[in-house]
């Protein structure tokens, strides 16, 4: 069982995880990415997606700061620059622009698709008929890249890499926070519909921008930390 400590650390790494990947509100992205699509395949999309965003975040939690290393990249500037990245993030929530870019590019992205079929459809006319093709696969891109696992999701495990950096078992339960918020995002998709029915717009709002403050503070003490670790 984890100790007291090490829950009081890591609720606030769940709390900046799930507000950074935010699945309540990849909740209409998800629905207008498989309209048309039946439960089945949903089912598989979400499954896939989540899969492949917990390993990608999981890479960058296990080689992200010897990539850093590389190009010369200490975790203080990481810090600062990944707080002060965190910190615009939380202000487009606070605005509600976030979930408005969300919304914007998951409608180009299924327009893209949606006329890519349909010129598919129209080379084809001609040929003899066949079985129905499978919907697009959604579940790499743009589902899991860039929302689930996009640079805010990466820099904020990256972030809490390094701030466990002394401690193996806290980095474990770092990764084992990615799984669990995946995990609601999982849950959140599965049920997708019944989600959006229940949640009201000014529910969302309200949850958005509360979840941006408290987004906010998380992304200042980064970089508090950060500048006390290369200055002090």
């Amino acid at each position: 069982m984890p100790s007291l400590d090490m829950l009081s650390e890591l609720i606030p790494a769940f709390v900046t995880l799930f507000v950074i990947i935010d699945p309540i509100g990849l909740v209409p992205v998800f629905i207008v990415l498989t309209q048309g699509t039946d439960t089945r395949h949903r089912r598989r999309m979400a499954i896939r997606a989540c899969i492949a965003s917990f390993l990608i975040l999981a890479a960058f939690a296990v080689i992200g700061e010897s990539v850093l290393g590389i190009f010369g990249i200490h975790m203080p500037a990481f810090r600062i620059a990944g707080g002060t990245l965190l910190f615009l993030i939380a202000l487009e929530m606070l605005f509600e622009r976030r979930s408005q870019k969300r919304n914007q590019r998951a409608e180009q992205v299924h327009q893209e698709l949606e006329d890519e079929h349909e010129l598919e459809q129209q080379i084809t006319d001609a040929k003899p008929a066949q079985p129905d093709e499978e919907p697009d696969d959604i579940s790499i891109f743009p589902m899991s890249i860039p929302f689930l696992a996009g640079p805010g999701s990466i820099a904020t495990v990256m972030l809490l890499m390094g701030k466990y950096e002394d401690s193996v078992v806290m980095q474990v339960s770092v990764v084992a926070v990615v799984g669990l918020v995946m995990l609601c995002a999982l849950t959140m998709f599965l049920l997708a519909n019944l989600v959006a029915k229940r949640l009201s717009p000014t529910v969302a709002t309200v949850i958005s921008r509360l979840l941006g403050m408290i987004l906010a503070a998380l992304a200042v003490q980064f970089i508090i930390d950060g500048i006390k670790q290369a200055f002090f």
